[in-house]
């Protein structure tokens, strides 16, 4: 892939970010792009910025992530994570380049016992899921090179994330000396964005295409993360599980988001690693990058 052009859609995000730099670490001809220079919610623009960008393969890290918000802005919901999708997958095609779109676990209802693999049939419980889960038909249908990656439980160095929002609240708490109550019924993979860079342009030079799970491997509750996301920050605060029936949210959370990366490892190409051993590393490149873990 060296020399190759990547476009990375979203650059400015949590994941676009991290996809930037990954893609130049391995020397690609890395462009990033996000709106207002490119509205993929408009497919004037979607031409426009895709039609002389040289680009080989098309990240689009672009997409409404609010999943409460979703519920009450269904249309942006959709204009985003579905039509614009399905604008950017088209125009790729038109390109001859690879469509490498981000999905989620919410294309599944959380009632599963058991990981989810990429075959088990999607069925959405919020409006953020049936938008994703409509932008990943649009990209397979306006793209036949395409690559559709679901991750979960995601956090990173930049934006905001669960891990930033727990120091938060738990150093409020300490200071106060109230408790703070996490859900503990709720089962996932925390997964850092450097691991899911690294598996997708891994994956980019296969010809794996088609959905895609790809999250770090184990699993626990929201209430084991916090308790070691509060743990290596050194806060000390009283720490309690809740159940979700406790902590009532306009969305839906899928009681089991835990995804099995079968695809990559019947492909043999899975790099990823344990959420512990993830989370280790992002705290050290954390510390690296001279960041205090408690000031977030």
């Amino acid at each position: 892939m060296n020399n190759e052009r990547v476009l990375v859609v979203g650059c400015n995000g949590q994941l676009g970010t991290d996809m930037c730099s990954e893609g130049r670490v391995r020397g690609c001809d890395v462009v990033g792009i996000d709106y207002p220079q490119i509205d993929i919610a408009d497919r004037a623009s979607v031409e426009r910025c895709l039609e002389n960008s040289g680009a080989a393969y098309v990240i689009n890290c672009a997409a409404y992530t609010d999943v409460d918000g979703c519920e009450t802005n269904r249309d942006r919901a959709f204009a985003l994570n579905s039509v614009g999708a399905g604008y950017l997958a088209s125009f790729s095609s038109t390109i001859g380049a690879r469509m490498v779109h981000i999905s989620t676990d919410y294309v599944f209802d959380g009632k599963k016992d058991g990981f989810y693999v990429e075959s088990d049939t999607p069925n959405p419980g919020t409006v953020y899921g049936l938008s994703k889960l409509e932008g990943e038909r649009e990209v397979a249908s306006a793209c036949m090179d395409h690559q559709i990656f679901r991750i979960a439980w995601l956090y990173g160095l930049h934006g905001k994330n669960f891990v930033f929002n727990v120091r938060a609240l738990a150093a409020k708490r300490a200071a106060t000396g109230e408790a703070l109550t996490i859900v503990n019924d709720q089962l996932g993979t925390p997964t850092s964005t450097r691991e899911v860079c690294r598996q997708v342009f891994r994956a980019l030079q296969s010809d794996l295409t088609g959905v895609i799970h790809a999250t770090c491997e184990g699993w626990c509750s929201w209430f084991d993360f916090s308790r070691e996301v509060i743990r290596a920050a050194g806060i000390e605060v009283d720490l309690r599980p809740c159940t979700t029936a406790q902590f009532v949210r306009p969305a839906p959370r899928p009681a089991n988001s835990r995804l099995e990366n079968e695809r990559l490892k019947q492909a043999g190409i899975s790099i990823m690693t344990d959420w512990r051993s993830a989370f280790g590393e992002f705290l050290n490149d954390e510390r690296a990058a001279g960041g205090n873990l408690c000031s977030k």
